[in-house]
């Protein structure tokens, strides 16, 4: 292992107080032992830090001779490697992760998250309550898509009171809401809840090509990111556009990680899976563009050549 890539193992380890290097990201791990790893710390934390391995061979094959542990996933805790699958789940069952993780014992089970509701909110909701069991649920899934219904209390259901209104929520769903507040709108099309939740993690953008072309123009700076081939570009390139290949892949990772990354394909599809990997590796301000070089050529430029 190169002493950058010690040096970037290192920096990543001390990023979070928990950091799990696995194989896939937190909301699609790629291997049963690292959904197993996601499965237990979604149950004890509502946020850590995960590493795709899979996105970088030298990281992938570096982590192992730095915990000198031959098997994905890893997990460290406070900067100290903790073990792989087996070990941590042991020590799960055990209750002594709790403790690793400083998570109160039944805590979870205890404590419902804060929830703000407007007043606005408060009158739709109470509008749609016929019963005294009813209340409001709430539900978000792994990847924070959120619903909300109007129902009777569940077994195992969290109750939390948010102004004069109870609000139900699943075990699972409550560690992701701390701090969700929950507004109603008027739209064009009519009335509409609008839901806010801090605890979301950072997402791909998606970029038509007009607002690309106003960024351009405007000098801001990014960088634009292009992941085609060689004969591609030959056909049709984009002026300013990078080729991401593995010298450049090696020196984005070594980027401050609030750097704006925009990636461009021939018709924006590739150009998403290649931005959710940089996503995966802790990068903030993460955009796609819509449709690629066949919108651009269409929209924007006609003399870019379309193939």
């Amino acid at each position: 292992m190169d002493d950058s890539t010690h040096e970037r193992i290192r920096e990543t380890i001390e990023s979070d107080a928990v950091v799990l290097f696995m194989k896939g990201t937190r909301q699609a791990p790629r291997c049963g032992f690292s959904a197993q790893l996601v499965q237990i710390l979604d149950e004890l934390l509502p946020t850590y830090t995960t590493i795709d391995v899979l996105a970088d061979s030298a990281l992938r094959e570096g982590i192992k001779e730095y915990s000198s542990w031959p098997t994905i996933p890893q997990l460290y805790v406070a900067g100290e490697f903790v073990g792989g699958c087996d070990i941590v789940r042991d020590l799960f069952q055990s209750g002594v992760l709790e403790q690793k993780l400083g998570v109160e014992a039944g805590s979870n089970k205890d404590r419902g998250p804060r929830i703000g509701i407007t007043e606005q909110a408060a009158e739709a909701f109470a509008e749609s309550i016929d019963e005294e069991d009813e209340f409001v649920r709430l539900e978000v899934s792994k990847s924070f898509e959120h619903s909300l219904a109007i129902g009777p209390q569940e077994p195992g259901d969290v109750a939390v009171r948010a102004g004069d209104l109870v609000v139900l929520l699943d075990p699972a769903s409550a560690k992701r809401e701390d701090g969700v507040s929950i507004d109603y709108v008027e739209t064009p099309e009519g009335g509409a809840f609008r839901i806010n939740n801090p605890n979301l993690p950072p997402r791909v953008k998606s970029l038509s090509v007009a607002e690309l072309k106003q960024k351009m123009e405007a000098g801001e700076k990014f960088l634009l990111l292009d992941v085609r081939t060689r004969e591609e570009r030959r056909v049709a390139k984009l002026e300013g556009a990078r080729r991401l290949d593995e010298d450049l892949v090696s020196d984005l990772l070594d980027m401050d990680r609030d750097t704006i990354l925009i990636f461009i394909c021939h018709l924006g599809i590739r150009s998403k899976t290649a931005a959710e990997q940089f996503l995966a590796q802790g990068f903030k301000n993460v955009f796609n563009v819509e449709g690629g070089m066949e919108a651009w050529s269409r929209d924007v430029d006609p003399e870019v050549p379309r193939y």
